[in-house]
């Protein structure tokens, strides 16, 4: 077992993150569609998609960054 602490931080935030949105998408929007129905969930669903567009294009934007610099620096 390797003891990369990076390679467990990265994965750990990745968790986190993945946890956090389905958390946002199954307790937040379920509670919409129980309260207000189906209508107002799906519009729910769009605007958290919506919200979640900005932080997807960051990430990727970051990714793209990283793999750059992987290839300009191969250590």
């Amino acid at each position: 077992m390797s003891r990369d602490l990076r390679k467990y931080s990265r994965q750990t935030e990745i968790r986190l993150a993945i946890g956090a949105v389905v958390l946002l998408l199954l307790v937040g929007d379920g509670l919409i569609y129980l309260i207000y129905g189906r209508e107002a969930a799906m519009l729910g669903l769009l605007c958290i998609f919506s919200g979640l567009l900005p932080l997807g294009v960051i990430f990727l934007v970051f990714l793209f960054l990283d793999w750059v610099l992987k290839r300009a620096n191969p250590d």
